[in-house]
């Protein structure tokens, strides 16, 4: 009666998430039609039978989530892991942020920033307003209102999709099974704002957690997420995932969530090889991004739609992206991909 109850409670906080995400983007994108109409911005409207399709997928990666929380792949309380102090603070200033985002856009000024921002040291190709976010990912506001609008995107179920890549990473870590569990290290390249580090450190409470990013904004906010945490605190370090700051086969286990979208080609390859440098033979990297061309070719239209709704220069190109080739021309051996909802997944080995 208490697992019926407490899926019952799960189904019910991630109904109320979608819909609100539903709700708010139906609302912005009417007023952004009004108040701020482009020619081409213009989307192609979705099928219904798209639209029917996408709410079958969305309850299918719902039902795995739970039924990995039952299987004790994860504790049932990440479930509800949500950072509503941040939305009862921050919801506000994205909505009044939405004005300013739309003027960008407008205009193209896609490479903004304030003239507070300090955009040396940094690749070209990450001074990008990604998603039209003011200054990009280097502010603090950015960084505060991040969670709320990637959720909002997916209508409640980011998290849902960040927290497959504990199955596959649990599984990988087993064939260290003679390492004490407090030996273990685990590293989220790109890990932003650390929802993801919070999943693993509830997955691994004693494992030795590490993350980097490129922003110093973000890393504030992880750390701020992660304090929060029993236990040690997960090290975290501002550095170029082309260049990842420790020495060769240091790692059990490495993610990555929703970040080579935002690559350019050679960057892709770049970090897929730091990874397999940094990580010990044996040991497991597990990638979670959006869905490509060849795996989801229903989505078409949603793949299209997404670089026109959202300042991401790099898409297009990633959704026709041989990740699996780039994996093994590292020297991975690689499972087959899966993709669940709106998100795909690599499960890569080191070879012993």
């Amino acid at each position: 009666m208490t697992d019926t109850l407490t899926k019952l409670a799960y189904q019910t906080f991630q109904q109320g998430k979608s819909a609100f995400g539903l709700a708010h983007k139906t609302l912005s994108s009417q007023m952004l039609s009004f108040f701020s109409p482009l020619e081409d911005r213009q989307t192609d409207s979705l099928p219904a039978d798209i639209l029917a399709l996408l709410h079958q997928r969305l309850n299918v990666l719902l039902e795995t989530d739970w039924h990995d929380a039952e299987q004790g792949v994860y504790p049932v309380e990440l479930l509800f892991d949500n950072p509503w102090d941040d939305f009862f603070r921050f919801y506000p200033l994205l909505v009044m942020d939405m004005p300013i985002i739309w003027e960008r856009a407008k205009q193209k000024r896609h490479q903004d920033f304030d003239t507070t921002i300090n955009t040396e040291a940094y690749p070209s190709y990450y001074l990008q307003n990604f998603h039209h976010q003011t200054n990009g990912y280097l502010s603090d506001l950015s960084a505060n209102l991040y969670d709320l609008q990637v959720e909002i995107l997916f209508n409640g179920s980011a998290d849902a999709m960040r927290r497959r890549v504990l199955a596959p990473l649990k599984q990988g870590l087993a064939a260290f099974s003679t390492v004490l569990p407090s030996q273990l290290r685990v590293l989220d390249v790109a890990c932003g704002t650390g929802r993801t580090l919070r999943f693993v450190r509830g997955t691994f409470p004693q494992a030795s957690l590490y993350g980097t990013d490129l922003s110093p904004a973000y890393l504030r906010k992880a750390n701020q997420h992660l304090s929060q945490l029993p236990g040690e605190l997960p090290q975290l370090a501002q550095a170029n995932a082309e260049a990842l700051p420790y020495q060769d086969g240091y790692f059990h286990g490495i993610t990555c969530v929703f970040l080579f979208h935002e690559l350019p080609p050679a960057a892709r390859q770049a970090v897929i090889d730091q990874c397999f440098r940094v990580l010990k033979p044996g040991g497991t990297l597990v990638i979670c991004d959006s869905i490509q061309e060849s795996d989801s070719p229903e989505f078409a239209v949603n793949m299209r739609n997404f670089p026109k709704m959202f300042h991401e220069p790099y898409y297009r190109h990633y959704v026709t992206d041989d990740l699996v080739k780039r994996l093994e021309t590292s020297g991975f051996t690689v499972e087959p991909t899966v993709t669940h909802f709106m998100s795909k997944y690599w499960v890569a080995h080191k070879p012993v």
